[in-house]
């Protein structure tokens, strides 16, 4: 690659999706150069970071080539053409193994899934696979078989979970966006953690596919952003349920984003788990939040929710969730000692009785807290009660003591993965130590475009992505 190649495929690491495309489009680099820079990147910041489990250098330039012989040839484009992109290692790509972040999946997939496929149709370059707890039991991206993914803004500290690799790869700008995976807060956690756009979409509007669901009615995929516009954009892609797929959504249109008319939007510090203390940064960050949104022409008011116990619902799913991943695997005896103690505590407590039972109970609970719905627009809460822990913090803990230090984390989150309803995290300034903050925004069901049409209003009005972490190892 020239010296004048290289300055202007550098130049769109931190770009946007649309930006990346249509560079591409317009000619000023070719699929072939960015997919080379995103690779000559993952090389250079992977020993920093760890974000990935697997690079697909060759498939992905031979991915690129084709690409670009269909720009040579006057072929349609598509929207993503020739943009490369991550995929959460819990999501099927053709040709490599599944390993949900540990080391007991070794069959590749004999396919891609719905997802992979859709965002190949659209024209992006698959480059890698990114890196998760295994099975994503916990909000932290730390495994036996990977070891920990570090936080691009501070690489001392957890980038949260259990989506940790994709958001790792975002923020540091490996990748313009990636796909993840949200059953209890795993798209939002790490887009908190590492500054980006989260949302985690209705259950049921991103096909599962090949498998029915993901974690019971507890799970949805999704993707990580920089900005607002790039997540719209790839929602509008991926968003479609199947014949297969065990939760549907009526089919929604992500193209257009319009100007969001005045909100009536409440704003709570209080979390669904008891006894949670946030950090003062994180309370301040969604009090500054409100500010901007009433700034904004929003009617905001403080509103502090009676949430029932989803406790019974949630944990059961999460049980079953994670047994029903497990026993996929082709090699259980590489399975990790926590992994293998969840799926026995699974297979004497979650049986599919209860596991229905709890999804009914999911239902019923659900019922209850959208009547805030009947009086407001939208939720505004805390994404995380706290700043990111330091990494490690799995170290030595069996299943209590990582129930311990997960429910925290959790503890603004899950309740909406139990009612299913379309939730984000949103950038909101930095800590005094330059760490991300953020908020959340909830909407009632099937409501993504109001979070879309006010989190663009926040970013306008507060734009964060120019903002970067420095990431580049420092040369001797």
């Amino acid at each position: 690659m020239s010296e004048d190649t290289s300055a202007r495929t550098e130049g769109l690491a931190f770009t946007g999706v649309a930006e990346q495309a249509e560079a591409i489009r317009s000619g000023r680099v070719s699929a072939v150069e960015l997919t080379r820079q995103t690779l000559a990147r993952i090389e250079r910041l992977e020993p920093r970071l760890n974000a990935f489990t697997r690079v697909l250098g060759d498939q992905s330039l031979a991915q690129a080539e084709a690409l670009d012989a269909q720009q040579a040839r006057g072929d349609q484009l598509g929207p993503l053409h020739g943009v490369p992109m991550a995929i959460k290692d819990e999501v099927d790509v053709a040709g490599v193994p599944t390993t949900f972040g540990g080391a007991a999946m070794t069959t590749p997939a004999a396919a891609d899934s719905e997802i992979v496929r859709r965002l190949r149709a659209a024209g992006a370059i698959i480059v890698g696979k990114t890196a998760l707890t295994e099975f994503g039991t916990w909000p932290f991206t730390e495994s036996a078989a990977h070891g920990y993914t570090r936080n691009p803004w501070d690489p001392t500290r957890t980038p949260g979970g259990s989506s940790g690799g994709s958001a790792a790869a975002v923020a540091a700008g490996i990748v313009a966006a990636a796909t993840g995976g949200d059953g209890g807060g795993s798209i939002r956690i790490p887009a908190a953690y590492c500054g980006l756009f989260g949302l985690k979409p209705q259950r049921g509007r991103v096909s599962t596919a090949p498998h029915r669901d993901l974690w019971r009615a507890l799970g949805t995929l999704g993707v990580l952003t920089r900005t607002v516009a790039d997540s719209a954009l790839l929602y509008d892609i991926i968003s479609g349920s199947g014949a297969a797929d065990r939760w549907q959504a009526p089919d929604l249109s992500f193209a257009s984003i319009e100007p969001a008319t005045p909100l009536r939007i409440a704003v709570t510090l209080r979390s669904a788990v008891p006894g949670i203390r946030p950090d003062p940064e994180c309370v301040a960050a969604v009090r500054s939040t409100a500010e901007a949104l009433a700034e904004l022409g929003h009617h905001v008011e403080e509103f502090n929710p009676h949430y029932p116990d989803v406790a019974s619902a949630f944990f059961p799913q999460f049980l079953g969730g994670v047994r029903e991943e497990a026993v996929r695997v082709d090699r259980p005896d590489l399975l990790e000692r926590r992994t293998r103690t969840v799926s026995a505590i699974a297979r004497v407590l979650a049986p599919q009785p209860v596991l229905r039972w709890a999804e009914h109970r999911g239902e019923q609970l659900a019922a209850t807290i959208n009547q805030i719905f009947d009086t407001y627009d939208l939720l505004l809460t805390l994404t995380m009660p706290h700043l990111p822990a330091p990494i490690g913090r799995l170290d030595g803990a069996g299943v209590l003591r990582a129930l311990q230090r997960s429910v925290p984390m959790t503890s603004y989150t899950a309740i909406w993965n139990v009612c299913g309803n379309p939730a984000a995290s949103i950038p909101a300034g930095w800590s005094s130590t330059g760490l991300p903050l953020s908020a959340q925004i909830i909407a009632r069901p099937y409501d993504e475009l109001g979070i879309l049409r006010v989190a663009t209003q926040l970013e306008q009005a507060r734009p964060w992505a120019d903002r970067r972490p420095d990431v580049e190892p420092i040369v001797p």
